[in-house]
């Protein structure tokens, strides 16, 4: 389990001298020892002050929000969202940057309002939030904002960092190069927009690609469908998402999955399958009646995967 530390308020400062952003440096603690960021944690310490500035202003964060940060790295942008918001719950994974972190609210008047969870922020449980800001380690970005998406209660807004290209997919329309199941997965669940980019050198160290910072919208309420029954029918379109929907519901292994669902309906329905039943005359037969079958996933929108979805489940398929 993750531990949940808390940061001890000792005697704040002075009325009339009011806490300063302290620039984050590369030694931890008063002995000088530098600190060696883990690029397998993917540490990129984000430190141009106008970027960070710019970061929590996207936010729209209120005086009453709980704010959830990962990866809070040396604290350059928490004190920040601390500044604005009633409490923030920050994920980290590095001891060694928690007790920075502390060290840098510790006597201030921020110190109360900040709960270090320390851990896997994919295998930890999420607390309730009303925000999330995040500056994510990349290889954790794809796992993360399905966790985040479908996490409930829901949040009324994140703005989270991405690597440039991943942000790209996020935001990527039917007919884009980098459209895929990343970005009508998303779009379902939520509304995204790219808000800016980030160059290497706002980074230290620099990371090897561009960045991006985008802000992503809960859908309130949520479409009422079977996510797992969407995911498993837009991972099948998307493995050839430039064949037609035709082609790409013929192979072996697709026909094998959706021959076993089927029976298994016609089971749980109490529903007679035929002795000749044949799952891959009755799939072509679905697509073609619907217009479907030429189709292609990379120039498909929500609605007409919504719509695909539908027919198929009314007719005993499913993807589950």
């Amino acid at each position: 389990m993750p531990k949940i530390l808390t940061t001890k308020r000792k005697d704040a400062k002075p009325a009339g001298k009011p806490y300063e952003h302290k620039q984050a440096t590369s030694s931890a603690g008063g002995g000088g020892q530098a600190i060696q960021f883990n690029r397998d944690f993917g540490q990129h310490i984000l430190k141009n002050p106008l970027v960070l500035n710019a970061i929590v202003e996207k936010g729209n964060i209120r005086p009453s929000d709980v704010v959830l940060e990962v990866g809070p790295g040396t604290g350059n942008l928490t004190v920040r969202l601390l500044e604005k918001a009633n409490k923030v719950v920050a994920c980290e994974i590095d001891p060694r940057l928690i007790a920075e972190l502390q060290k840098r609210v510790q006597g201030s008047p921020f110190a109360s309002k900040l709960n270090i969870v320390q851990g896997d922020v994919l295998k930890a449980e999420l607390p309730y939030f009303d925000v999330c800001v995040a500056n994510l380690p990349y290889q954790i970005s794809s796992p993360f904002i399905f966790k985040l998406l479908l996490h409930r209660p829901l949040f009324r807004s994140a703005v989270l960092m991405f690597q440039r290209e991943f942000a790209q997919r996020l935001v990527a329309q039917p007919g884009d190069k980098l459209y895929c199941r990343l970005s009508i997965n998303t779009q379902l669940l939520a509304r995204v927009e790219h808000l800016m980019k980030i160059g290497k050198n706002n980074f230290r160290p620099p990371p090897k690609v561009e960045s991006s910072v985008v802000r992503i919208e809960p859908k309130n309420p949520p479409p009422a469908i079977n996510y797992k029954e969407w995911d498993g029918l837009v991972r099948i379109a998307f493995v050839r998402k430039n064949k037609t929907l035709g082609a790409g519901f013929k192979t072996t292994s697709v026909l094998e999955l959706l021959d076993k669902n089927y029976r298994t309906h016609c089971s749980i329905s109490n529903t007679p399958c035929p002795v000749d039943f044949d799952i891959k005359k009755k799939v072509e037969d679905i697509l073609e009646k619907h217009d479907f079958d030429k189709k292609r996933a990379r120039s498909m929108d929500l609605d007409e995967f919504l719509g695909l979805l539908h027919v198929m489940n009314a007719e005993g398929i499913h993807f589950a």
